[in-house]
């Protein structure tokens, strides 16, 4: 069995610098540089590390879900800070890009949204 002493997910980006001030300044996030990539800090022991890499391809799926108590009010958080909501075909979204996933009885409210690299995120409230 492996053993462990923690564990931590990553994802690539093209520019560190334009992740460092989207994930700093647009979404508020303790980040730290680390010199090889950037080290969100999520909460309690949570982090990820970014990283920047010369062939980033951006994931078709999201990589980062962020549960957050009031979704409206983390949905107009992102759009005042800048961030548009992503639009997908079927997702059934409201007006501000809410797919209201709770209502319809098919999982939770979400919405998603991208970082400079093209990398898929998502605020969500189960």
């Amino acid at each position: 069995m492996l053993t462990t002493t923690g564990a931590f997910s990553g994802f690539s980006v093209d520019d560190q610098a334009a992740a460092l001030a989207f994930y700093r300044d647009k979404l508020g996030l303790p980040v730290v540089d680390t010199g090889m990539g950037l080290e969100l800090q999520l909460g309690g022991t949570t982090r990820v590390f970014v990283y920047p890499k010369d062939d980033h391809k951006p994931a078709t799926f999201t990589i980062l879900n962020f549960e957050v108590a009031d979704i409206d009010a983390a949905v107009d958080e992102l759009v005042a800070a800048g961030v548009v909501l992503e639009r997908y075909e079927g997702a059934h979204q409201d007006d501000k890009g809410i797919a209201r996933g709770k209502a319809a009885g098919f999982g939770p409210d979400i919405a998603w949204f991208t970082d400079p690299a093209g990398n898929i995120l998502s605020v969500l409230n189960g």
